[in-house]
């Protein structure tokens, strides 16, 4: 018997072979170039790097120096309120098309086509268009303005204190599209049978939906949830190209930040100091989900 069990091992070391080597350089570049750089810009935060790296630790004054710095407390506070205001309407939003599509409607590719358009446009081309719609000048508020209403004002452009609500607006509806087609795929994953069982129960629409859809559709809003915070974390090209992080430092973000120091400040301490910060701040909200998500499926 004994002999049986260790002869089983090989078999299973060598099952799927093919694809244990294909994932070989996927593993090389998950340890070596992700876990390897953040180390050692971790490493390096502790150091007085300028123009190139050195080892001459500071110990923790880059992050003294960082967390003292108004303009990183701006782009944390830019980055909590587009992150929060872009989940919540990313997901409302994206969920109430995708309830409205799954109803069967006339020209249904047409309107999932035109929802879904934007998301193929670079966050450089929608950060340059809607800073043009924007634009107090000839945007919006000029129509309006132009209609009989001379005293509207809307100018998320150049107003720092709405400024970044300008961009919350841009990030929306270049991603809610791709929000709306998962949340539309999930919806076509449910059993008929439970639209059925519903409606001769007399349960109305919304609480099916509330009480009995979302629930099943877990596993596509955390599939949601994590596309959506990868793109609030690395937010970068859409501030720069609507408002290069003006007025000002008005529409600050933390990315911009990190380019700023380390390319142009050629100040690579400070760049890494907030690189790690970021990662930080991810690792605050990935491992107690990873750990809750995949610890508590093994103990059940």
């Amino acid at each position: 018997m004994a002999k049986t069990h260790q002869s089983a091992r090989p078999n299973q070391l060598f099952r799927n072979l093919n694809s244990k080597i294909a994932s070989l350089p996927m593993i090389f570049v998950a340890l070596v170039i992700f876990l390897g750089g953040s180390v050692w810009t971790v490493i390096y935060s502790f150091t007085n790097s300028r123009l190139l790296p050195r080892a001459t630790f500071v110990g923790l004054d880059q992050y003294e120096r960082l967390w003292g710095s108004a303009r990183w407390l701006i782009s944390i506070q830019n980055l909590a309120i587009y992150g929060i205001l872009s989940l919540i309407f990313s997901l409302v939003v994206g969920f109430v098309l995708a309830a409205l599509m799954d109803q069967k409607i006339r020209f249904e590719n047409v309107f999932r086509t035109i929802f879904l358009y934007p998301f193929a446009l670079s966050f450089i081309v929608t950060g340059l268009v809607w800073q043009w719609i924007l634009n107090p000048e000839f945007g919006i508020q000029h129509i309006v303005r132009s209609l009989g209403w001379e005293t509207f004002e809307f100018n998320p452009v150049y107003d720092p204190d709405i400024v970044i609500y300008g961009i919350v607006i841009a990030g929306l509806w270049q991603g809610t599209g791709l929000v709306m087609c998962l949340m539309l795929a999930g919806l076509r994953g449910i059993d008929e049978d439970i639209w059925k069982a519903s409606r001769v129960d007399g349960i109305p629409m919304w609480r099916t939906y509330i009480f009995i859809v979302i629930p099943m559709m877990r596993p596509v809003f955390i599939t949601t949830l994590v596309i959506i915070a990868s793109g609030i974390v690395k937010l970068y090209d859409l501030v720069v190209a609507q408002t290069s992080g003006g007025p000002g430092n008005a529409s600050e973000v933390p990315a911009k930040y990190v380019y700023d120091y380390m390319f142009q400040a050629q100040n690579l301490g400070q760049g890494f100091a907030a690189s790690t910060m970021m990662l930080l701040t991810v690792a605050i909200i990935i491992v107690p989900w990873a750990y809750l998500e995949f610890g508590g499926r093994k103990r059940g």
